[in-house]
């Protein structure tokens, strides 16, 4: 049988395609969000378990994994997909909502590493990738606490990576651009949503396809555990920033 994979925030978007990508080869999943319901509506054959999981919460993170990994073994790769972005300006953002993101793109990227890098050390065989973003290099308009967020996981990844090199184990990261995901579904300020939208026109109105994400993170964990693809930016290519 084949490894064990973890993917967060597995109901839509990003989560959603790798979803599909792994379970197309037969790898046993367990698929965690807030919305089973959605992940179940993917209808995936084959060895899938299903949790609900907020990435904020670590011990319901950890009932999660160790109910899969009694079913499939260790897991070999945690895929840190589940993100918040609430764009607004600093002078008239909610720092609620600063906090959402900070714990759900930071906290919850870390408490889903906490949870295997030991067993992965261990066993000196094992893979995490974390989604971070484009925004996770450079700066955005409307963006200051995501973005703070985003530097925070590309921080973090070459840290860890750093530490577990000589352990055989690789910390990957993916950073997405501007993608047809539901991210923008929750944010508050219409002004920042007005500007974001014109900003994806001049992208001809079709941003990046959640598909080639999931192909790219498929390709990087496919490589022998001897490689490490440390870091890919994908973007569509009409994105000019």
């Amino acid at each position: 049988m084949k490894s064990l994979i973890v993917i967060t925030g597995a109901s839509s978007g990003f989560g959603a395609e790798m979803a599909k990508v792994f379970n197309a080869d037969q790898h046993p999943l367990l698929l965690l969000g807030r919305n089973t319901a959605k992940i179940a509506a993917l209808n995936l054959a084959g060895d899938v378990l299903i949790k609900h999981a907020d990435v904020t919460n670590q011990a319901e993170l950890r009932d999660a994994i160790v109910a899969a990994e009694a079913l499939y073994g260790p897991t070999d790769l945690l895929i840190n997909n589940a993100g918040v972005m609430l764009l607004g300006n600093v002078w008239q953002q909610s720092p609620t909502e600063w906090q959402t993101m900070l714990d759900t793109n930071v906290m919850g990227v870390l408490n889903g590493i906490q949870l295997v890098l030991p067993q992965m050390t261990e066993r000196q065989h094992g893979t995490i990738i974390n989604v971070s973003s484009i925004a996770g290099f450079k700066a955005f308009q409307n963006h200051a606490a995501y973005v703070a967020s985003k530097f925070g996981v590309h921080g973090l990844t070459e840290t860890i990576r750093q530490e577990v090199a000589a352990k055989n184990v690789r910390l990957m990261l993916v950073a997405p651009g501007a993608a047809e995901t539901n991210l923008l579904t929750h944010v508050t300020d219409d002004h920042a949503l007005t500007e974001y939208e014109a900003w994806k026109q001049t992208m001809g109105g079709v941003t990046l396809d959640p598909k080639h994400v999931a192909e790219t993170v498929k390709f990087m964990y496919d490589m022998p555990q001897e490689v490490n693809i440390r870091e890919v930016d994908i973007a569509a290519t009409r994105q000019d920033s």
